[in-house]
């Protein structure tokens, strides 16, 4: 790996009806892994503080929202995109647009067209389960089926985390509307069959019940990107092994990081 100048603008994009603080502690976690790094958790439209405004349609759209804020902002290109589920295929579309302005592309649990069948993309077992809840459930009973279904740590609950996240969706609610939207966003993505001209890491948890980690594998191997599977993670990988992440983010970006020799367990190579 070549040693790489860690000073440089991470932005992590997060995935359906989910906001910056959601990410929870990783954000420090990764800022520890790279030291000097400026750490960047925009919300998408539609999310978080920005609740209020219609989600895009068209992953592409969401796209120029990120360019705007963060040239808005002042953070200028080039960039390192973290991006976990549908914010892996925001990741992929800046990078295949806009190649000069991405630097890298770390994806997690993502899922794609032409590459993983819908099956698969989003667990058929789930089916009945999400559609009543976008139709039907609260707030709360919803928190606690995204929680069972992302993490593999968590599953069994958390009555911290939870209340947490219920907060978060009653000060800035995702509307079923907005919701729906950002599902469409993802079923009609396709992404390109070439892998974008910049170092790419794939990444997946293999005990992701939302989203098959075989989606990701083969992604990996279409694009010849380098990948990592957790063995015992579930969709959420930063919420699940947030350590293991950043730390094999440093890795490959070639930075050695505190305790390294502790972080290579319960994972393989995608191939």
């Amino acid at each position: 790996m070549t040693q790489i100048n860690t000073h440089d603008n991470w932005v992590l994009l997060r995935g359906l009806m989910r906001e910056q603080r959601h990410w929870g502690s990783f954000p420090a976690t990764l800022a520890r892994a790279l030291p000097g790094a400026r750490i960047v958790t925009p919300d998408l439209p539609g999310n978080g503080t920005r609740h209020a405004q219609d989600s895009a349609t068209r992953v592409a759209d969401m796209v120029e929202d990120c360019r705007r804020g963060l040239l808005a902002r002042g953070i200028p290109a080039p960039y390192h995109l973290l991006a976990l589920s549908l914010g892996g295929m925001v990741a992929v579309e800046w990078a295949s647009r806009y190649p000069q302005e991405i630097a890298r592309c770390v994806l997690i649990n993502t899922s794609m067209r032409p590459f993983n069948p819908f099956h698969q993309r989003l667990r058929w077992q789930n089916y009945g389960a999400l559609l009543r809840q976008l139709l039907l459930g609260d707030a709360a009973s919803q928190e606690a089926l995204i929680l069972r279904l992302t993490s593999r740590r968590h599953a069994g609950g958390h009555p911290a985390l939870l209340a947490d996240w219920l907060t978060y969706q009653q000060e800035y609610p995702v509307s079923r509307r907005n919701a729906l939207r950002q599902l469409l966003s993802a079923a009609r993505y396709r992404a390109p069959l070439v892998r974008p001209a910049m170092p790419v890491l794939v990444m997946a948890g293999a005990q992701d019940q939302l989203v098959d980690h075989r989606c990701s594998q083969r992604l990996a191997r279409a694009w010849q990107a380098d990948c990592l599977i957790h063995g015992d993670a579930g969709h959420d990988l930063p919420l699940d092994e947030g350590e293991w992440l950043a730390q094999s983010v440093a890795r490959w970006l070639g930075v050695a990081a505190a305790g390294d020799e502790q972080t290579n367990t319960a994972q393989s190579s995608c191939r």
